[in-house]
């Protein structure tokens, strides 16, 4: 960076230098500002310090608006004044000016906005002037003391006391136009927006003689413009108004509006005004499109927790609107496509529920620029469809893993259109609702399907036998898309007997249901050859051992017939199982078989046969361990609270028997059962 052409500083002079890179953005001026402020602090030279500010702000500020690109500070203070030089990276032609002892000929106003800060420098400068490198160009200022200067007169100074109403004549003092121009984030960092524009324009307002003022903004949220600031009188009919437009982005609007006469510094200086303002309305559009933006963020994650906790198709159809109004829209309607590409109404909710009548009625109608038609399109490209008519807003595509499910309409809020954020926000509402009903349809088709597979294993009905009862109840765990491995069977012997069966296969799902098959098929097939009960159990345990992919059952089998007189005689085998509960048709319940070998674990296993006679009246309860090892908390329902609820049972039929054994199982705890239940009732039913 050069120094400045022909300063003339002496060799032995004390100097204070700074030399500091910056980057080319919006804090730029205040860093800038910040080193001139620690050189003059050090060199003692605090009488030039607002003459120094405004113009490093000036020219730090032209640099990064208009040359966009990094940007050298070089601060070099003596005993007698100042030099400030700014380079930026751009090649182009600084804006030309009469450069003399001072330049009072151009008016502000017709000096474009690089130019005004030139203007500027020229007018508060002792020397300034340019410098071409190779890499770019810069600016130089050159401030001394007063009494100080070098070729040209000092700047001239407006007198302090004129009235508020006389048209600005003079050029204002540096100070003024210092407080003018320099934001000072810090000051204002608390403090309300409308205070530091009621401030601003107060400045500016007396700086101009204004009578009174006005700053309008509109932010975009459909309440048009509002006042922002307001100074002395409002402004009378018929007089001429000076109005600079605020330098803000889209959605906010504004203008800075003053009662003043015309003058050579009215308009230069009430544009500076306005655009020192609009840097902090572009500071309080950023903050606010940053809040609202984490507000939007926080509203997905939301959604997208409750739509990931529904597995209902009809309570995700059902969700989606109420979480669309009225936050996003006056109405939202959910259309899913059926099996043949029509759209059906699946879920609609309205701000005003008066309206959803109509609403339908608008939904329902037919034609070439009816709502429905705007529907299909929506579906049929999937893009983004706006709506016409009583009903307007626009439609987008429900589509999960490519395929179109449906389609998403929302009305527009009642005040204004919807913005590109919420625009933004729906769509992705729309992806993550099309997940949701996408998810929830597979649930449900997984349901069915383990449901079907389920009452496979399980036979339709119970066998009608006279003089004998069979009951049995079954509750799937509570994750209803995954199949159990619990099971119970009823099967006619050869010799005119019933074998009663009940089981369980260690794990869950698919690969259990076809373990589960398979012993429910071998022993049907084994007991139905006459096999004795112990061969049928040997020759399970080998095909589990071969067959069963590490997986390991639990079974009771039974075989029951008829005894002396009206007793039933029961052959009872165990492998494995949990002992069964004897229910006394006189009162009381006792535990009865000899535990014995699962099966698919070991090679050989045991299983000793137990008789038990059944009088008229008395019940033999098989379960599985789904209902003893229900937990509550800790605390598990266990084999002893299942003999001390079957012992008030006695004398009823076997399905009433079951039915109250399921319900007092369920009713121990208030969570879902997480394993399947099973329980299995033999009864004589002999009189």
């Amino acid at each position: 960076m050069s120094a400045e052409p022909g300063a003339g500083t002496d060799a032995g002079r004390d100097e204070h230098v700074r030399r500091v890179r910056l980057p080319a953005d919006r804090r730029t001026p205040a860093a800038a500002r910040a080193v001139v402020r620690s050189v003059l602090a050090e060199a003692d030279l605090d009488e030039l310090l607002n003459e120094a500010l405004l113009l490093t702000t000036e020219l730090s500020t032209n640099a990064v608006e208009h040359a966009r690109t990094e940007l050298d500070i070089e601060v070099v203070a003596d005993r007698i004044g100042l030099t400030v030089t700014v380079s930026d990276f751009a090649a182009g032609p600084v804006d030309e000016l009469v450069v003399g002892i001072r330049n009072d000929t151009d008016e502000i106003g017709e000096v474009s906005a690089r130019g005004r800060g030139l203007l500027l420098v020229d007018h508060f400068a002792s020397r300034w002037g340019t410098t071409y490198l190779p890499t770019g160009k810069g600016v130089w200022f050159r401030l001394d003391r007063h009494g100080d200067h070098g070729d040209g007169p000092p700047a001239p100074h407006p007198p302090s006391g004129r009235a508020d109403n006389d048209p600005v004549t003079t050029a204002p003092s540096a100070a003024a136009m210092s407080e003018l121009t320099q934001t000072r984030p810090d000051p204002y960092a608390d403090e309300p927006l409308t205070d530091f524009a009621t401030d601003l324009l107060t400045r500016v307002a007396e700086m101009v003689g204004a009578a009174g003022g006005v700053i309008r903004l509109d932010r975009g949220e459909g309440e048009g413009p509002q006042v922002l600031a307001r100074y002395g009188r409002q402004p009378r009919p018929g007089n001429e108004l000076l109005r600079v437009p605020l330098a803000v982005h889209r959605p906010y609007a504004g203008e800075l509006e003053l009662d003043a006469a015309p003058s050579a510094y009215a308009r230069p200086l009430a544009v500076l005004a306005a655009e020192r303002l609009s840097l902090h309305l572009e500071n309080d559009r950023l903050r606010r499109a940053d809040v609202r933006r984490s507000a939007w963020l926080t509203f997905l994650a939301e959604a997208s927790e409750l739509l990931a906790q529904s597995l209902d198709v009809d309570l995700t159809m059902a969700l989606i609107p109420q979480l669309v109004v009225p936050r996003l829209g006056q109405w939202c309607a959910v259309h899913t496509t059926d099996e043949w590409g029509r759209l059906r109404l699946a879920a609609s909710s309205h701000a005003d529920e008066s309206v959803l009548p109509q609403l339908h009625k608008v939904l329902q109608e037919s034609g070439p620029d009816s709502v429905q038609a705007r529907l299909r399109e929506a579906s049929r490209t999937g893009s983004q469809v706006p709506l016409g008519g009583p009903m307007e807003g626009f439609a987008v595509p429900l589509v999960a893993r490519s395929q179109r499910l449906g389609t998403l309409a929302v009305g527009r809020h009642q005040r204004h259109r919807h913005d590109p954020d919420e625009v933004a926000v729906l769509e992705d509402v729309a992806r993550r609702a099309g997940l949701a009903i996408e998810n929830a349809r597979i649930h449900a088709e997984r349901r069915r399907v383990a449901q079907t597979l389920q009452q496979s294993l399980l036979p339709p009905v119970l066998p009608v036998v006279e003089g004998v009862g069979f009951a049995a109840e079954y509750v799937p765990t509570g994750d209803e898309a995954e199949v159990g491995g619990d099971f119970y069977d009823v099967v006619p012997l050869p010799d005119g007997r019933w074998l009663v069966v009940i089981g369980d296969v260690s794990g869950k799902g698919v690969q259990a249901a076809a373990v589960t098959g398979l012993v429910r098929d071998v022993i049907r097939v084994l007991v139905g050859d006459g096999k004795p009960l112990p061969e049928a159990l040997s020759r399970l345990n080998d095909t589990l051992v071969e067959r069963g992919g590490g997986r390991y059952c639990t079974l009771a089998l039974a075989a029951v017939g008829p005894g002396d007189g009206d007793r039933l005689d029961v052959s009872l085998h165990l492998a494995g199982h949990d002992r069964p509960v004897l229910l006394h048709g006189a009162g009381g319940a006792t535990f009865v078989g000899t535990g014995g070998t699962a099966l698919g674990l070991l090679d050989s296993i045991t299983s000793p046969s137990v008789e038990v006679p059944l009088a008229p009246g008395d019940a033999l309860i098989f379960y599985t361990d789904g209902v003893t090892e229900r937990r509550r908390g800790r605390e598990l329902f266990g084999t002893e609270r299942l003999r001390e609820a079957a012992a008030p049972l006695a004398g009823y039929s076997a399905d009433v028997i079951a039915a109250r054994l399921r319900s007092t199982a369920i009713n121990f705890s208030v969570e879902s059962p997480r394993d399947d239940i099973a329980i299995l009732v033999l009864r004589n039913d002999t009189f």
